[in-house]
């Protein structure tokens, strides 16, 4: 049972770090970073591969 618990926790919480990652991902800031530099914020990417990443824990610990 506490294992279920943690897995739905880490899946929406894994869902919401995505989302944050990929709002920052689309914020203006960071499309004219893109546009002249080519750099993607760090922080975008940290959030949607950590979001990933919980999500894909939080599914084993459902199992």
């Amino acid at each position: 049972m506490n294992n279920k618990i943690i897995g739905i926790v880490l899946i929406i919480a894994g869902v919401a770090l995505a989302l944050w990652g990929f709002n920052i991902y689309d914020s203006a800031t960071s499309q004219v970073t893109r546009a002249v530099s080519g750099d993607t914020p760090i922080e975008a990417w940290a959030g949607m591969v950590g979001g990933v990443v919980a999500v894909l824990i939080g599914i084993t610990r459902l199992k």
